[in-house]
């Protein structure tokens, strides 16, 4: 896993998101997880616990992933491809080794992955192999089991098509008035990491690029000529530098530019990670409020139509196995991921205290 040299059909589905905290008691161990190996200081995961906690200590992405799930699975019987999804997570159960132990039990040897990232680089794309690989290593006698990741999707025209319906309903909650500024945001990232983002024979920059033509297309699909990208959520020690602006920064920014009107489009994210929620729906709603600035947040593609449609194409293009040498790396290389493609920058030695997301 994986092999590039076609054949068999495959005969199920591998759902692979980043998994969530079911209840209170789930959440503590769940971010140990999540932060294991990073040096973050206890105090900091117990600011991450709180906001865990100021939800009920439930994360909505485990509800929205099976909503999601659920949604393709009647996709595919309308098109008469009875494949049977499984749902493996990274941090929390059910983690990706127990949904491989059970389609294997079930006699399945190969099985299509769905990453819940449209996006290149190291979190986007290379971990999500390594999670697999892991997996593989966990399930005994599994070393006859392929499982192929299906491409990035970014630049699909149908991710395309509901982030800018998303946009349109935000739009429409602000209703008639002064123009309205939208703006993008996703995940942000240390420089470092993203400069190494791609084949190591590229020019870098992998994931910034993409989520900037995305963000394009979804303006241009809503014929507007101006819009901002923006980050949230990072979590690194402050000497070291991410992707910029933060949102909230921002939201500063065009208070002082005039703008009192915005919308803003999660589009780094297919559904409301808890860094949605807080981030944008409480702390960037907060930000924006005391600015006096009319502010709305448009949906994840989550579960809308056009979007479950277009997992569901990218399904039917690969399940028959003779998809295998098209493009399930990097979209810009056309090719399986390069040996050290989108690899991880040595870390710093620590010099102040880190934080987590």
């Amino acid at each position: 896993m994986p092999d590039a040299s076609g054949g068999a059909a495959f005969t199920a589905l591998l759902f692979h998101s980043f998994g969530g905290p079911n209840q209170p008691a789930d959440v503590r161990p769940f971010l140990e997880n999540v932060t294991r190996g990073r040096g973050v200081p206890p105090e900091r995961l117990e600011e991450v616990v709180d906001h865990y906690l100021h939800f009920g200590g439930v994360s909505p992405i485990n509800r929205l992933n099976l909503d999601m799930i659920a949604a393709l699975q009647a996709e595919l019987r309308t098109r008469g491809l009875d494949l049977p999804i499984y749902f493996g997570n990274r941090n929390w159960t059910p983690y990706v080794a127990e949904a491989i132990a059970q389609l294997q039990a079930d006699g399945h040897r190969r099985a299509l992955v769905f990453p819940t990232s449209a996006w290149g680089g190291y979190s986007g794309c290379r971990q999500y192999h390594e999670d697999l690989a892991a997996g593989l290593s966990e399930v005994p006698g599994s070393a006859e089991l392929v499982l192929r990741k299906l491409p990035q999707y970014w630049d699909r025209p149908g991710f395309v098509a509901a982030a800018a319906d998303a946009v349109r309903r935000a739009q429409a909650q602000l209703g008639e008035g002064t123009p309205i500024r939208l703006v993008f945001t996703a995940h942000s990232i240390p420089i470092a990491a993203d400069r190494t983002a791609g084949p190591p024979d590229g020019d870098g920059f992998l994931y910034s690029r993409q989520v900037a033509a995305a963000a394009q297309q979804v303006a241009r699909e809503l014929g507007l000529d101006r819009f901002d990208l923006v980050w949230q959520s990072r979590s690194g020690p402050p000497e070291v530098p991410w992707l910029e602006p933060d949102i909230c920064d921002h939201l500063e920014d065009l208070a002082e530019q005039g703008v009192g009107r915005v919308v803003v489009c999660p589009i780094g994210f297919i559904s409301d990670h808890l860094e949605v929620i807080w981030d944008l729906d409480s702390e960037a709603r907060e930000v924006a409020e005391k600015l006096g600035m009319d502010y709305a947040r448009a949906d994840t593609v989550g579960t809308d139509p056009v979007f479950i449609a277009m997992i569901a194409d990218l399904i039917q293009e690969y399940h028959a196995g003779d998809g295998d040498t098209q493009a399930l790396g990097c979209a810009d290389n056309g090719s399986f991921c390069r040996p050290g493609c989108c690899q991880l920058p040595a870390r710093p030695a620590r010099s102040g205290a880190r934080s987590a997301g």
